[in-house]
C-alpha cells in the first residue's frame, strides 16, 4: 500500500492510495502559450499515451489548451500521479526543447546559451475525484473549456480533448476510459 498522503512544501499535501481518480491541472510555465499549436498540442497527446501506458493507468478524460491541461485519471499500479506528472511533464518539455534546438539560428547561440528555459510551471494542482457526480462534473468543465474560452463554438471541434471519444466513440493519440488496465473504483453518491 502506498502512502495516502505525500507532504509537500507550504502545508500542500497529495492524497494517494484509495483508488481515487484525480483532476489535474498544469500549466506552462508563466503561463506562456507553449502548447498553442496543433503540432505542440499533438506531441504532448504521444508523450501522454507513451505516459499512460508504461505506468498503467487510466486517462478518465484529458483537454490541452494554448497555455494549460486538464487531465482525469486513475492511480497509476506502479508508482504515485506525481511520478506520472513529473514524467509527463518531462518528456515533453525534453522534445519541445529539443525541436527549438534544432530550429535555432547558429549565429543566435549565445543568446540561449547563459539562460535555462522552462516549459512547465514547477507545481500542478491535484483534486482527488471519488463520486460520479464529481467524474461527470469535472469531464463537463474539461470538456467545455475550449468552448467556454473561445476557441471553438462546440466541444467536438476541439480535437485535443478526450469529448470526441465520448461523444464520437473515436479512438484519438491517448486512450480513453481503457478498462484493461484496471477497473475503477468510484463511490456512488449516498442517497
Amino acid at each position: 500500500m502506498r502512502d495516502y498522503s505525500v507532504g509537500m512544501r507550504q502545508n500542500l499535501k497529495r492524497y494517494y492510495g484509495a483508488g481515487h481518480l484525480h483532476f489535474i491541472t498544469c500549466s506552462c510555465y508563466r503561463r506562456q502559450p507553449f502548447l498553442g499549436t496543433p503540432r505542440r498540442r499533438d506531441l504532448l497527446l504521444t508523450v501522454l499515451e507513451q505516459v499512460r501506458k508504461r505506468y498503467q493507468f487510466v486517462v478518465a478524460g484529458y483537454v490541452v489548451m494554448p497555455e494549460h491541461i486538464h487531465l482525469l485519471i486513475s492511480e497509476p499500479q506502479k508508482k504515485t500521479p506525481s511520478t506520472v506528472m513529473q514524467a509527463l511533464k518531462l518528456g515533453f518539455a525534453r522534445r519541445l526543447l529539443a525541436q527549438a534546438k534544432r530550429n535555432r539560428n547558429p549565429a543566435q547561440a549565445v543568446l540561449f546559451a547563459r539562460s535555462p528555459q522552462h516549459v512547465w510551471q514547477r507545481r500542478f494542482y491535484d483534486f482527488n475525484v471519488w463520486t460520479e457526480h464529481k467524474r461527470i462534473e469535472k469531464l463537463r468543465y474539461l470538456h467545455r473549456n475550449p468552448v467556454e474560452r473561445g476557441l471553438v463554438a462546440s466541444p467536438e471541434l476541439w480535437r485535443w480533448s478526450s469529448f470526441r471519444a465520448y461523444f464520437l466513440g473515436e479512438a484519438g493519440r491517448v486512450r480513453v476510459n481503457d478498462s484493461e488496465v484496471l477497473k475503477m473504483t468510484i463511490r456512488p453518491l449516498p442517497h
